[in-house]
C-alpha cells in the first residue's frame, strides 16, 4: 500500500538519471508494502493449477506467472537491500510508522506465495528436486519471518506507536495472517520430508500456526469493523485495504483443506485423520459464508469510492492475494463437500482475481516508467493517518 502522500512527486522535483546513484535513490521510497505485488502474481500460478475446470493452457500460463513472481521477488530483495544498505533512516522511520510497520507481513507472505508456488506449478520447469529445494528454504526464511513480525509488530504498536482505536485499519491483520500462510503452504511439504515423526511434526507445526494467527485475527477484526461503524468510510486510496480481511479468511479455509488431504495420506494418526476432514468442512463453509459477506461489503465500498474519485495506488494489489486465498479455500471446500456450487464460486473469484492482477500490474509498471509510484513524498514526513470524521 501506498499512502496518498506518496502517490506524486512534488511539481518540480528533478528527474534523476538511471545511474548507479539514481538507482540508489530511487530505493528510498521503497516501503515493504511493495512485496504484495509479489505475493498477488504468486497466488496467480498456485491458485489456478488447483481449478476443478481443465483449460487447454492454463497451467503452462500459471507456470509463467509463477516464473514472473519469482522474478520479481529477486528484484525487490535486491532492492531492499539496497534501502536498508543506503536509507537507513528512512528504514527505522517506517518501522515507526503504524502505516507502515505491518506491510513487514507481506515480505513472509511473499516468500512463501513464491515457494508453495515452486511445487504446484514451478516443478514443470525447474524439476521436483530443484522445486522442493527452492520450497524449504523459502518455506523457511518466511515461516521465521512471519513469525518474527507477528511478535516484533504488535509489540512496536504497543511500546512505540501511539495508536487509536479511530485508526484501526486492515492493514493491522498483515503481520499476524503470515503464520496463517505458512499454514496453508506447509502443508505441500510433508510429503518430501521422512515419513513418521518428521510429517506428523510439520502438519501439526501447521496447525499450531494455524490457530495463532487465527486467535489474533479474531483480537483484530471486531476493533476494524467498529472502526467502519463508527468512524465511517475509508479515505479513498485505503478503501481498497478492505479486502485485506478476505486474507485470513480464504487462507484458514484453504489451511484446514490442506490439512485435511496431508492427514488422508497417513501423516496424522487414527482418529485425527478423520477429525481433519470433518473439521474442513466444519470450519471452512461457515467462514466462507463470512468471507462472502465481507467481500460484498467491501465491493460496495470500493464502488463507492471509485465513483468518488479513488484513483489507482499500490493498495490496488489487495485486491490480488486476498482473494487468491478465496480462491483456493473455495477449491478445498469444493473437492471435501463434493458441491458444485463451490467448484464455480473458485471459477468466478480466479476470474476475478486474474482481470485485477492485470489491472493491478500495468498501472504499476505505469507508474514506475513515469517514475510517480517511487518519488519523494511532497514532505517528509510519516504517512497521514486515518481520521475518523465520517463522510457521506
Amino acid at each position: 500500500m501506498v499512502t496518498v502522500a506518496h502517490q506524486q512527486a512534488p511539481p518540480n522535483t528533478p528527474t534523476t538519471p538511471l545511474t548507479t546513484t539514481g538507482i540508489t535513490l530511487s530505493t528510498r521510497h521503497l516501503g515493504p508494502n511493495w512485496y504484495a505485488s509479489v505475493m498477488g502474481t504468486a497466488i496467480i500460478g498456485g491458485a489456478g493449477a488447483t481449478l476443478p475446470v481443465h483449460i487447454p493452457g492454463l497451467r503452462t500460463a500459471c507456470t509463467a506467472v509463477w516464473a514472473f513472481s519469482l522474478l520479481m521477488l529477486t528484484a525487490l530483495l535486491a532492492a531492499r537491500t539496497l534501502h536498508w544498505v543506503h536509507h537507513r533512516d528512512q528504514a527505522r522511520a517506517h518501522l515507526l510508522d503504524p502505516a507502515v510497520a505491518p506491510f513487514y507481513g507481506c515480505l513472509s507472505m511473499a516468500l512463501l506465495a513464491v515457494g508453495g508456488g515452486a511445487l504446484l506449478v514451478g516443478e514443470d520447469w525447474i524439476g521436483t528436486g530443484a522445486a522442493v529445494a527452492l520450497d524449504a528454504v523459502l518455506f523457511t526464511a518466511g515461516t521465521v519471518i512471519g513469525l518474527a513480525a507477528a511478535v516484533a509488530i504488535p509489540y512496536l504498536m504497543v511500546v512505540k506507536h501511539r495508536v487509536e482505536p479511530g485508526q484501526a485499519s486492515p492493514v493491522w491483520l498483515l503481520p499476524v495472517v503470515a503464520p496463517m500462510v505458512s499454514a496453508a503452504l506447509g502443508p505441500l511439504l510433508v510429503p518430501h520430508l521422512p515419513a513418521g515423526q518428521a510429517q506428523e511434526t510439520l502438519l501439526f507445526a501447521c496447525v499450531a500456526m494455524f490457530g495463532l494467527s487465527l486467535l489474533a485475527t479474531l483480537v483484530m477484526l471486531p476493533m476494524i469493523f467498529a472502526r467502519l461503524l463508527t468512524g465511517g468510510p475509508f479515505p479513498l486510496a485505503l478503501t481498497p485495504t478492505l479486502f485485506l480481511v478476505l486474507g485470513p479468511l480464504g487462507q484458514s479455509t484453504t489451511a484446514v483443506n490442506k490439512f485435511a488431504d496431508t492427514a488422508a495420506t497417513g501423516v496424522a494418526p487414527a482418529p485425527y485423520d478423520q477429525g481433519f476432514a470433518v473439521f474442513a468442512v466444519l470450519y471452512g463453509v461457515p467462514v466462507m459464508g463470512f468471507a462472502l459477506l465481507w467481500l460484498a461489503l467491501a465491493g460496495a465500498m470500493v464502488v463507492r469510492a471509485r465513483r468518488r474519485g479513488m484513483g489507482f495506488a499500490m493498495t490496488w494489489w489487495a485486491f490480488t492475494f486476498p482473494v487468491g486465498t478465496c480462491v483456493t479455500g473455495a477449491e478445498g471446500l469444493g473437492k471435501h463437500t463434493g458441491l458444485a456450487v463451490y467448484d464455480w464460486l473458485a471459477i468466478a473469484l480466479y476470474a476475478f482475481l486474474v482481470t485485477a492482477w492485470t489491472v493491478a500490474l500495468v498501472q504499476t509498471l505505469r507508474g514506475l516508467l513515469n517514475g510517480k509510484l517511487l518519488a519523494a513524498p511532497s514532505r517528509e514526513q510519516p504517512a497521514p493517518r486515518l481520521g475518523t470524521v465520517r463522510t457521506t
